[in-house]
This record gives structure tokens, sequence and C-alpha cells, in this order.
């Protein structure tokens, strides 16, 4: 009877230990402790991890490329940024959108929509790239476009024109949120209105939102 029972409990725990393993060919993802993100946020590194869905990567760093929380695969050492609503909003005249600059031409400054402010964070079903053309900066005269924007900068913008994807950044609440040093990508710090990098003390200057920094959008 002993050894029935024996053979009894090991048939026990094999079942259960079949039942913790994961189904053959899924990974189970573990989030870094749910952050939430905003678009320009620093996640991690190349060397750290994979960059995936929702990351873009800037000199060996890994950024969110949208709204989100983290998701780390322990197994694949990747890392993404998962939007945090299942339902593709729509871009109309009249949102207030997050982007990233991606280029700085004479006259408009290109940039990538991330997401609209109040309709969630996921990734836009009808939007190509949209442009920040120079008079439509602010209320006043703008000399070099690049004084008020640079690559990689993180923007809060206005939909003024569907057809040709135009956006404004005239208002105080909009502009840029987050700046890199464009000597060194470090996040600048905004003092006496302009911007200064706690790394190589460069200073710069942008068209700045009044919520600079605070990571309100």
């Amino acid at each position: 009877m002993e050894e029935k029972e024996l053979e009894e409990r090991e048939e026990e725990l094999q079942v259960e230990e079949e039942i913790e393993q994961p189904e053959e060919g899924t990974v189970k993802e573990e989030p870094a402790d749910n952050k939430i993100v905003l678009p320009g946020d620093l996640i991690g590194t190349s060397e750290e991890f994979t960059p995936k869905e929702g990351t873009f990567v800037d000199k060996g760093n890994i950024y969110a490329a949208t709204t989100g929380i983290v998701k780390v695969n322990s197994k694949e050492r990747s890392i993404s940024v998962i939007p945090v609503t299942n339902v593709p909003p729509h871009l109309q005249v009249g949102d207030i959108v997050i982007g990233q600059i991606t280029d700085v031409k004479d006259s408009v400054a290109l940039v990538e929509i991330a997401s609209i402010k109040d309709k969630g964070e996921r990734e836009i079903i009808n939007v190509d790239q949209a442009a920040i053309h120079v008079s439509n900066v602010k209320d006043a005269y703008v000399k070099e476009l690049s004084a008020e924007f640079e690559p990689f900068d993180i923007v809060k913008a206005k939909v003024i024109d569907m057809r040709n994807m135009r956006l404004s950044t005239v208002n105080k609440e909009l502009g840029v949120m987050k700046a890199y040093c464009s000597s060194c990508r470090t996040v600048m710090k905004k003092e006496n209105g302009r911007l200064k990098c706690p790394k190589c003390n460069r200073v710069e200057t942008r068209k700045l939102s009044s919520d600079y920094g605070t990571g309100v959008i």
C-alpha cells in the first residue's frame, strides 16, 4: 500500500508541474512595475534589451515612442511599450496631440504623432506624418526654425488642417514638452526661459510649452 501511495503522490506532483509550465511557444511577459511612460522617456539600453513595439533607439538608448506601459520579455530580453487602450482613435481638426520631431527643414518641422489628448494612447489609424509650418510656431517672427525645434524633441501641438496634416504650437501650453541636447542627447533642464544641458552645459532655445518638464499632457 505504501508503494502505491508513493506512486500516486508522484503522479500528482508531475501533474502540478505540468500545469505550472506555460504552453509551448508562449513567453511570459513581465511588466517593469507596470511603469507608465510618455513618448521620449528613457526605458533601457540596447545592451540590456532588444527594442520592440512602441520604442525607438538613439545612441544606444531605448526610448518610448508612445504613451503606454513598459513590458519586459525576460526570455528574449526585449522591451516594448504597450498602449493603454484598445480603441484606435481618429484624428480631427482641433485635437491636441503629442508627437516627436523627426526632421527640421527651412520652413517646416516634421512630426510623427504618437497620441491624442483625451482619446486614449493607441496607435492612430488615420494619420500620416504631420508638419508645423514656420508661420504656425508662435505669435512672433521666427527667424530660424532650428531655434524652435530639434529632432527627437517631444511636442504638444494642435491639429489645424487634416488635408495637409498641419499642426500649430501658437498657444502658451503648446510647444516642446521635452527637449534633448543636440550634442549629447541628454534631457535639457529649463532655466530662465532657456534650456541648459545638465551634462555638457550647452544652452539652447525652443518654442517651449508652459508644461515643459512636467509630464502633463
